[in-house]
C-alpha cells in the first residue's frame, strides 16, 4: 500500500492536486469471450484494496460493493471508489461464435499487444491464420504478438480451420479493432514565477502522469527555447532551474518527455516567456576619501550606485569644468548594482563639482551633484626684504613679507628672528602675510619665515640684515640669503667697516681739535612690539647659524 502511494507522488505520477483514477483490471486479460464464460474485475486504488467500491454497467449503478466482481454479460463497465474519480471505461464483449479473435487488455501507447485466435473446440483445429486488414499477417496455432503499437486504426481477424470425418471446414473471426489507450497526456510546461523578472530565478517545469497500470515507467525530459535545446538534452527531472534569468533568455519555451522503455515521446504547447527588466533608480554618487577632501598626489575612489535595477547597466561619471561646461570621464557597463572610477595621482585641476549616471532600458538617471577640493601641501615659502630706497636709512619703513607660492589655504606663517618668534598670522588666500617695522640697528641679524597648512610646516631659506653707517647722515642696508654669497658679502663689509673705521678717527681727532664731543649713534628698541606676544625659541633642526 505504501509503495503504491509513493508511486502516485512520484514525479510522472497523478498531478498534484488531481484525484487519481481507479483501477479496473480482467482476469482474464482479455475484453472478448465465449458466451458462458466469466471474466473476474477488479478495481482498485491507492488505498487497495478499496474498502468500497461502487460498480457501473453502462453508466448503470450496481448494488454489489466489493472489489471484486464477476460478469458475464456485455457491454461497458466502470468503477469508483471513496479515495478515487471514477476509471476509464472497460468494453467486453461476451460472443456466441465458434471463433474469436481475442486482443490483451489494456493496451498503452508502445505496449506489445497479444492477438489470441480461440475456437470453441480447439482440439479440432489444425490451422490458423491471421489478418491485418484483410492482407495476412501470420499462420501460427500460437498466439500472435505486435510490438510497440500506437495509434493504430486497422481491422484484425483470423481463420481456423480442421476436418472432421475428412470432410474439411473453415471459419472466420468476428473483426476487431485495438483500443489504444493514451500512455500519458502531453505534458504541461509551467513557469514559476509566471512574470519572471531578470536577474531572479526561475524555475521550468514539465508536468505529465501515467495511468495507474503503467505507474512504473520512468521519464526523460528536454526542454526548449526558440526550438534550441537547452542544457545538456535528456534528463530524468522533470524541472530546470535557472539561476538568473535575463532579458536575452525572453522567446518561445516548450518541454518533451519520453518514456525510457517503449520509447513514447510528447511536446507540449509552446509558452511565450517575457523577463522584465527592473528600470535603474536612487543613482547615488560616493566619494572617497570621505568629504572629497583629495590631497594632491593622493588617490581618489568615485563609486556609482543604484538602489533597484537588473541586467547590465551603464555608468558615467563626469566633472563639471570652467564656463559651464561638463566632461565625461569615463563610461563602464556591467552586470552589478555599482561602478568605481579611480583617478590616481590627484592633481589641483581635479578640483570641481562631480555627478555620476546610471541607465538600463530609457535616457540615465542622474546623481546629485559633489564637490571635489584638492588639498595642496604648502611649498617652502620665500622670505623678502622690502625698503622704500635702494639704500635705506634709520628710521625707513621695512617690508618682511612671506609667501608660499603653492598651497591650499587657510596658511599659517610664522617669522623668526635669530630663531626667535617673532609673530603669526593666518592668510585665507595665497598672498602671503608681511610685517613692517621702522628700522633701527636692533633688527640686524638672520631672519626666516615658516608655512603650514595642516601638511606639515616649510620653513623659508634664511635672510640676513646687516646695516653699514653713517656715512653723510646715511646707512647703507645690506642683505643676503645665509647660504648663498655669504662670504663674499662678509669680505666686502670687512673692506668698508676698515675704510669707515680710519674715516672716524680722523674725523674724532678733527672734532677733539675743535673742541666739539663727538656723540654715538643712539637706537630704538620695542619695534615687534605689534607683532603679538613673545614667542618660543624654534626647532634645534630648524635654527640658522647667526651671522
Amino acid at each position: 500500500m505504501l509503495l503504491w502511494l509513493l508511486l502516485l507522488l512520484a514525479p510522472g505520477g497523478e498531478q498534484s492536486g488531481v484525484v487519481p483514477k481507479a483501477l479496473l483490471l480482467l482476469d482474464p486479460p482479455w475484453s472478448t469471450a465465449f458466451k458462458g464464460e466469466k471474466i473476474t474485475l477488479t478495481c482498485s486504488d491507492s488505498l487497495s484494496p478499496a474498502p468500497a467500491v461502487f460498480w457501473y454497467h453502462n453508466k448503470t449503478p450496481i448494488l454489489e460493493k466489493a472489489s471484486r466482481l464477476q460478469i458475464t454479460q456485455s457491454g461497458s463497465y466502470e468503477c469508483k471508489t471513496q479515495g478515487s474519480s471514477l476509471s476509464d471505461p472497460v468494453h467486453v464483449e461476451f460472443l456466441s461464435d465458434w471463433l474469436i479473435l481475442q486482443v490483451s487488455y489494456p493496451v498503452f501507447e508502445g505496449d506489445q499487444v497479444v492477438l489470441r485466435c480461440r475456437g470453441k473446440k480447439e482440439n479440432e483445429i489444425k490451422r490458423k491464420i491471421y489478418f491485418k486488414d484483410g492482407e495476412q499477417l501470420s499462420v501460427s496455432d500460437s498466439d500472435l504478438i505486435l510490438n510497440s503499437v500506437f495509434r493504430d486504426s486497422s481491422t484484425y481477424h483470423c481463420t481456423a480451420s480442421g476436418a472432421t470425418v475428412l470432410i474439411p471446414w473453415n471459419t472466420i473471426s468476428t473483426p476487431q479493432k485495438i483500443k489504444i489507450k493514451e500512455l500519458f497526456p502531453p505534458p504541461l510546461l509551467t513557469v514559476n514565477p509566471s512574470q519572471p523578472i531578470e536577474d531572479s530565478p526561475v524555475t521550468l517545469k514539465c508536468e505529465t502522469h501515467l495511468p495507474p497500470q503503467r505507474l512504473h515507467i520512468q521519464f526523460w525530459f528536454r526542454f526548449f527555447r526558440d526550438s534550441r535545446v537547452l542544457g545538456s538534452g535528456w534528463n530524468n527531472s522533470p524541472e530546470l532551474h535557472v539561476p538568473m534569468m535575463q532579458t536575452g533568455d525572453s522567446g518561445s519555451y516548450e518541454c518533451e518527455a519520453k518514456t525510457t522503455t517503449n520509447n513514447v515521446m510528447k511536446r507540449s504547447l509552446r509558452s511565450q516567456i517575457h523577463v522584465q527588466r527592473v528600470p535603474v533608480s536612487d543613482v547615488t554618487l560616493e566619494i572617497q576619501p570621505p568629504e572629497g577632501q583629495l590631497l594632491e598626489g593622493g588617490n581618489m575612489t568615485l563609486i556609482c550606485s543604484v538602489a533597484k535595477g537588473t541586467g547590465m547597466i551603464t555608468f558615467s561619471w563626469h566633472r563639471e569644468e570652467r564656463e559651464g561646461t561638463v566632461r565625461s570621464l569615463e563610461i563602464k557597463t556591467q552586470h552589478s548594482l555599482s561602478a568605481e572610477l579611480q583617478i590616481h595621482t590627484g592633481k589641483e585641476h581635479d578640483a570641481g563639482r562631480y555627478y555620476c549616471a546610471a541607465a538600463n532600458i530609457q535616457g540615465p538617471i542622474l546623481s546629485e551633484w559633489k564637490r571635489v577640493t584638492v588639498r595642496i601641501p604648502v611649498s617652502e615659502p620665500v622670505l623678502t626684504l622690502r625698503t622704500p630706497r635702494a639704500q635705506a636709512m634709520v628710521g625707513d619703513m621695512v617690508e618682511l613679507h612671506c609667501e608660499a607660492l603653492r598651497g591650499s589655504p587657510p596658511i599659517l606663517y610664522w617669522l623668526y628672528h635669530e630663531n626667535v618668534t617673532l609673530g603669526h598670522s593666518s592668510a585665507s588666500s595665497r598672498r602671503g602675510m608681511s610685517f613692517n617695522f621702522s628700522l633701527t640697528a636692533e633688527h640686524l641679524g638672520n631672519y626666516s619665515c615658516e608655512a603650514d597648512n595642516g601638511f606639515g610646516p616649510q620653513p623659508s631659506e634664511v635672510v640676513t640684515l646687516s646695516i653699514i653707517g653713517p656715512s653723510k647722515g646715511k646707512m647703507a642696508l645690506i642683505t643676503s640669503k645665509a647660504t648663498g654669497g655669504l662670504l663674499s658679502i662678509l669680505a666686502f663689509a670687512g673692506i668698508v667697516l676698515l675704510v669707515h673705521y680710519f674715516r672716524m678717527k680722523r674725523k674724532t681727532g678733527e672734532h677733539s681739535a675743535s673742541g666739539r664731543p663727538s656723540e654715538p649713534w643712539r637706537y630704538q628698541p620695542g619695534l615687534f612690539s605689534d607683532l603679538g606676544p613673545p614667542a618660543h625659541k624654534r626647532k634645534p633642526s630648524k635654527e640658522t647659524p647667526e651671522v
